[in-house]
């Protein structure tokens, strides 16, 4: 299972209980309108050192159809990262072709975010170069510099403070560290603290190494809340797992479909619509977002300055953030950043939004020096707790 590096800004306090979509888009206050970026590095591309490069909307281009015919000129784009399973990624890419008869390259599907970069970096200048990024909240904010600035057409229906006020990243789509367990291997818990108890003895997996992957990450800051301490403060989280591994608890099996449908991961700390979507395809599976330790959090979306098709990664742009693109996130169980347009304007897929796992509590989201300082925590704190 892919497991992408760290997400999302502000740590905020919501006073009423979050029960929808909506919520984590309306009520998070997050990083990113009042810090301007580092301006993005110039293409070695020939490609993207003219024409579409420069455009910054599709007015810029022409206007939309003038930007279609252009990515369809082109007739690719390279995304990397972008596992099918990962937020309805899989059927957003053939509805993307479909819509435009664009060639989609999808490269190293279950890379993480800072694979992502390496990827563009090592192959700069190159037509095998990743035109678009879908990154984690750190690997973005240290690598603003690789991106060129894009508004879409339904720019001004993206809160403010889910996006960069120049264009420079987009948060895209978003959910809550949740509990996925398989009923018939395991009780249900009610607490992160019931994963302690002897029931639960070798099934508890994480999704991937939290000093290298979001998911897991956040997985132990949700572990810290539960356990006392907070945005400021995830040794308690750490403290957590260490105690989960003496108890003999712990499953150091990095958890994949395969996995999760075969019963040697019978519970998973993931995402919510990462979990979410394993329901579909196993009907004993079931997932929960603890109350007294909600965790949420957003991806980052740029289009590569060095974007060897940079006609078709702006068109990809437009594709994700229209009511279509969006849907197709909420149909894979994420929460659209565009939620709370799409519910008031009635163009939101309510069949989907219904199926949105519940959750109740008060949300942290980490800033990105609280990010920083738990990471630096974990890279001196996490191995010797769990070896």
């Amino acid at each position: 299972m892919r497991t992408k590096a760290f997400t999302r800004s502000t740590t905020r306090k919501i006073s009423r209980k979050i029960t929808a979509t909506a919520a984590i888009t309306a009520g998070l206050v997050l990083l990113g309108a009042g810090c301007a970026p580092p301006a993005p590095t110039s293409s070695a591309s020939g490609s993207a050192a003219s024409g579409a490069a420069t455009w910054t909307s599709a007015q810029a281009a022409g206007g939309m159809d003038a930007l279609v015919a252009e990515a369809k000129k082109e007739g690719t784009l390279n995304v990397i990262a972008l596992p099918p399973d990962w937020a309805n990624y899989g059927q957003i890419i053939s509805a993307f072709t479909s819509t435009y008869g664009i060639k989609v390259d999808s490269a190293q599907p279950d890379a993480a975010s800072q694979d992502e970069i390496n990827a563009a970096d090592q192959q700069k200048g190159t037509d095998r170069a990743p035109d678009v990024f879908d990154l984690g909240q750190s690997v973005a904010l240290a690598n603003l510099g690789k991106f060129a600035p894009y508004k879409v057409a339904t720019w001004d229906t993206i809160p403010a403070d889910l996006k960069d006020s120049g264009g420079t990243w987009v948060n895209d789509y978003g959910g809550y560290m949740s509990i996925g367990y398989n009923t018939a291997k395991v009780p249900a818990p009610a607490t992160v603290q019931d994963l302690l108890k002897p029931e639960y003895k070798g099934k508890v997996a994480l999704n991937g190494d939290p000093t290298q992957a979001g998911a897991a990450f956040s997985g132990v800051v949700m572990s810290s809340l539960a356990n006392g301490g907070s945005a400021d403060d995830i040794q308690p989280g750490i403290d957590f797992f260490k105690s989960l591994k003496s108890a003999g608890n712990f499953l150091p099996t990095d958890p994949t479909a395969a996995t999760i449908e075969s019963g040697q991961t019978p519970l998973v700390i993931d995402w919510d619509y990462l979990n979410a979507g394993e329901s579909a395809k196993l009907s004993t599976w079931k997932v929960v977002v603890p109350d007294n330790a909600v965790v949420g959090g957003y991806y980052y979306q740029a289009v590569s300055a060095d974007a060897p098709h940079p006609a078709a990664a702006r068109l990809w742009q437009e594709f994700l953030y229209s009511d279509q693109g969006q849907n197709l996130f909420l149909g894979g169980g994420a929460r659209p950043v565009r939620a709370d347009a799409m519910n008031e304007a009635g163009t939101i897929d309510k069949t989907a939004f219904a199926k949105l796992p519940p959750v109740k509590g008060t949300p942290v989201i980490l800033t990105a020096d609280q990010t920083k300082k738990a990471a630096t925590v974990l890279s001196s704190e996490w191995a010797k707790a769990t070896s």
